[in-house]
């Protein structure tokens, strides 16, 4: 059986720079992930806020992290893990994936997170069909065309922000009457033109074979109006991936995230968690100092 010192699931910005920071302290270590590495990372259109880049976009800095990563511990993309189970001895943890089964000493978990859904009438059966939750992914499809931009946090004026640029007719709608992004994206909005609407929910998304319309509440009144519209994208925060946490018994919070100390230790001896899956800011510079903790405190533990 494959023994490492350290396993890192997820091959997000935390758990490649969890894997850099594991193979120079001279383990042996291996990074697994059911799809391809960088997670949601590959999805973010630009970046002004990465120290040392004054814009990047999420895709090429996973190209640069992965490159940097597999110089320090082995990769393996495209294989899920499905079961960790922990035991006495040195080799503590037996983790089971969709091809392999490996024994570690150690586990960081660095799962991430996925889309969180609206839950409107008609998202599931206009998935694809016009509703999408990555604009770098869709978005040129709708070049030329109207669409509505859900939601107010920083990824929501970001990619807003993206489609207009690629000749979208964009309208951002938010359920408060003030955004939760960072000022610049705000003030962005506005040099940009982009309609918003506040105080307003989607309650259903319409249409034929393909989104026609949405129909919007106001949260204030209660009344409801139908836009029409070619295209729902949704940026309204996103869903912790905890089932491996679950299965070890890892501590999490109110909001289903993982607890960590300052060391990014979990209340389970040997396992770790960084990134979107734990409590905390969810930027990419702190999943990649998380990782760089995490991996730290895993060589220490293990020496």
């Amino acid at each position: 059986m494959n023994q490492y010192d350290i396993i890192i699931i997820g091959a997000g910005p935390g758990g490649l720079t969890a894997g850099i920071y594991a193979g120079r302290q001279g383990t042996r270590n291996l990074i697994l992930d059911k799809d391809m590495a960088g997670g949601l990372g590959r999805e973010v259109p630009a970046m002004e806020n990465y120290p040392g880049y004054d814009m990047i976009s999420g895709l090429e800095l996973v190209e640069k992290m992965k490159e940097q990563a597999i110089k320090n511990c082995e990769l393996k993309e495209m294989e899920c893990v499905e079961e960790i189970t922990k035991e006495d001895g040195e080799y503590r943890f037996t983790v089971k994936t969709s091809k392999e089964t490996y024994q570690s000493k150690t586990i960081i978990l660095a799962t991430g997170s996925s889309h969180r859904q609206l839950g409107a009438k008609g998202e599931e059966e206009f998935r694809g069909k016009g509703v999408s939750y990555c604009a770098t992914c869709d978005g040129f499809f709708f070049a030329g065309r109207d669409i509505v931009m859900v939601g107010g946090g920083n990824s929501a004026l970001q990619e807003a922000l993206y489609l207009k640029n690629l000749g979208a007719n964009v309208t951002l709608i938010h359920r408060r009457d003030e955004f939760r992004a960072q000022k610049h994206l705000q003030d962005k909005i506005k040099e940009n033109e982009i309609k918003t609407i506040m105080n307003a929910t989607v309650e259903e998304i319409k249409g034929n074979m393909l989104v026609e319309s949405v129909v919007l509440k106001d949260t204030k009144t209660g009344k409801l109006s139908e836009l029409p519209t070619n295209g729902v994208f949704v940026s309204v925060g996103y869903m912790p991936h905890t089932d491996l946490a679950y299965q070890l018994n890892v501590k999490l919070d109110e909001s289903g995230h993982i607890i960590t100390d300052k060391a990014q230790k979990t209340n389970v001896d040997y396992v770790y968690a960084v990134g979107d899956v734990c409590v905390g800011l969810k930027q990419w510079v702190v999943a990649c100092g998380e990782g760089a903790v995490a991996a730290t405190s895993a060589f220490e533990d293990i020496q």
